[in-house]
């Protein structure tokens, strides 16, 4: 996925996108290392999970040389995992001039649903700054 921008929470947390495009974006996630105190997958990571696959479907929608920007995210967590890896897969509920929504199914390894997250982005031009941070004409996507 070499056009997309680095994003080095990824790294920290084990994070590889697998698809990319603006009408599906897919991601996997190990759960070791990202749980909570009680061994279990810690909603933040499956949060950030879905946030980054959220935001780089909005930004390949948005265009050349724009940029999106997470501004709401709600995630239900469904059930709780305790190892092995999780699987997110983002599509468009909405996908405006301005904004962008998509649904984000996270779920485990026997295909059972962990968590449904909505994470909603502002789309905006890019500003210099962040195409020369992000080394790609398209910016930084939020996540």
């Amino acid at each position: 996925m070499s056009q997309l921008p680095d994003a080095p929470i990824h790294d920290r947390l084990g994070i590889t996108i697998t698809e990319a495009g603006p009408d599906r974006c897919v991601g996997t996630m190990p759960v070791e290392g990202n749980t909570q105190p009680f061994g279990l997958l810690h909603g933040g990571a499956s949060c950030v999970l879905a946030e980054s696959l959220g935001s780089v479907a909005a930004m390949l929608g948005a265009g050349p040389g724009r940029i999106a920007v997470g501004v709401d995210l709600n995630a239900t967590h469904h059930r709780a995992v305790r190892g092995g890896s999780v699987t997110g897969v983002a599509t468009p509920l909405h996908r405006g001039r301005t904004t962008a929504t998509y649904e984000v199914v996270i779920s485990d390894e026997d295909g059972r649903r962990v968590c449904t997250a909505r994470l909603t982005c502002h789309l905006r031009d890019a500003g210099p700054s962040a195409e020369a941070s992000a080394g790609t004409p398209a910016g930084p996507a939020a996540g």
